[in-house]
């Protein structure tokens, strides 16, 4: 079982750590353990014990085997951009920050796969793989910063889930330390390998609570050609799903289909002074990307939108950086909500042909029961991915707000269970939803994830309080 050292007990297992992997890779200092100990949420104040960087799998096994000695828990933390408390360290733990271990290996363009340190920053990846006309297709608003280990670690979606997939289909390989310090390699480089139980797909998803993910073999595929984008007002959510409907067949590849408010718009307009490149105001937009081969095609297809009523305005981009510039109305809204107020964040995911009734029932409740509260919304429509942003109201204060935002997200969660969602899409479980977890799942289900969780990490030290 883990436990809380006393003050110079910590001294010694720190000077003893510093000693192992080296004093520059273990660090004290107030600034780094307000900064390694949390991640995007700003629910829990963090308080770790000190924050160890490793540069090799090899310093990542040290460090495991001394925790395990000594019965210290370890948090896993990666580019930190997670919203559910997942890479959290309130209780005094050790956080073990992947962000040295960024070593890229070399793009194999015949067998189209990428050998990765856990700490490699996805945008670094893309970088990496560009001049050989590959890449990683996992893509996010926070890939400037969000690393591999913590990709593969939340699963996370992303916005090309509907052209790609989720992270876990894009790993072909895993390294793995365990809680026991052993180091496994899972997959290596097999597009095809069926001896058993997928013991990859465990670790995928699992948020640093059964191992640490040290490195990955990464599943590249061709860039894609020439991507054309679209923003659209409609006047609804109804409006939303209709014109995903009409993009199905359209003549094209659906690359993006994302949404956003009005709500959201108001909030990034006032945070980056942006405008809207539509005449015509309405409640929902929508940016479309697509891999379009017959131009004339895209643009009669375009044209039939405002014949068949299902647009109030819309616009195609004319060039790279037009579209680059509708893409920043959808990418910028997150820093955007947390730069004008304090937003009480949510991901969740319903069965696509839910969504409207849904979100219709959600605004009743909110309605009712929490009329002060300003609800923005955005998400990834193609994959049933919301993210509800609940505001805190300035003058509340944000003990009060977060009392009843946690009571929002039980009335929501109760929707969600109804519709026969998810209460996390992309972003976990962590601390945050541990507690609406059995909205999701069944007890069985339940059980059968704290009886991996014992066999794998019996002495509960990796990612303690998390998920269960």
């Amino acid at each position: 079982m883990t436990r809380t050292l006393t003050g110079s007990e910590r001294d010694r297992f720190v000077a003893a750590l510093r000693q192992e992997i080296g004093d520059s890779a273990v660090s004290t200092e107030p600034d780094d353990l307000a900064t390694y100990g949390r991640d995007w949420t700003k629910v829990f104040d963090p308080a770790p014990m000190a924050i160890a960087f490793p540069r090799r799998t090899e310093d990542v096994v040290e460090i495991v085997r001394r925790c395990a000695d000594d019965g210290i828990a370890i948090v896993p933390s990666g580019g930190r951009t997670g919203l559910a408390g997942g890479a959290v360290a309130a209780r005094g733990e050790l956080v073990v920050s992947t962000e040295r271990m960024r070593d890229l290996g070399a793009v194999d363009t015949r067998a189209l796969t990428l050998r990765a340190q856990a700490g490699a920053v996805t945008a670094a990846v893309h970088a990496h793989c560009e001049p050989h006309g590959v890449t990683w297709p996992v893509d996010f608003a926070s890939k400037g910063s969000s690393q591999i280990g913590g990709n593969i670690a939340t699963n996370a979606g992303g916005v090309k889930v509907i052209r790609y997939g989720l992270t876990r289909q894009w790993v072909l390989g895993l390294e793995v330390v365990t809680a026991n310090g052993d180091v496994l390699e899972l997959g290596g480089a097999l597009e095809k390998n069926n001896t058993g139980f997928d013991l990859r797909q465990l670790f995928i998803g699992s948020e640093g609570t059964l191992g640490i993910i040290t490195g990955a073999t990464l599943k590249l595929t061709r860039v894609p050609g020439h991507l054309d984008v679209l923003l659209f007002a409609v006047p609804d959510l109804a409006g939303v799903l209709r014109l995903f409907d009409a993009a199905r067949v359209g003549p094209f590849v659906i690359s993006a289909f994302e949404f956003f408010t009005d709500r959201c718009f108001a909030r990034l307009a006032r945070h980056r002074a942006l405008s809207m490149p539509l005449e015509t105001p309405s409640s929902h937009y929508v940016l479309l990307e697509v891999e379009a081969h017959d131009r004339g095609a895209l643009e009669r297809w375009l044209e039939s939108l405002f014949e068949r009523d299902l647009i109030l305005d819309g616009t195609l981009a004319q060039s790279a950086g037009q579209g680059r510039a509708l893409w920043e109305l959808r990418e910028g809204i997150s820093e955007s909500l947390s730069a004008t107020g304090m937003p009480h964040k949510n991901d969740i995911a319903l069965p696509i042909a839910t969504l409207d009734a849904f979100v219709s029932e959600l605004d009743a409740v909110f309605t009712k029961e929490w009329p002060r509260f300003e609800i923005c919304l955005f998400g990834h429509i193609g994959d049933g991915n919301l993210h509800v942003n609940v505001m805190k109201p300035d003058d509340m204060p944000k003990a009060e707000f977060l009392a009843h935002a946690h009571e929002s997200d039980a009335a929501m969660f109760e929707l969600v269970r109804k519709h026969h969602g998810s209460i996390s899409a992309e972003h976990g479980v962590g601390l945050l939803k541990k507690d609406f977890l059995g909205y999701s799942r069944s007890p069985a289900e339940l059980e059968m994830l704290r009886a991996i969780k014992r066999t794998l990490d019996p002495e509960g030290l990796l990612n303690p309080g998390k998920i269960l």
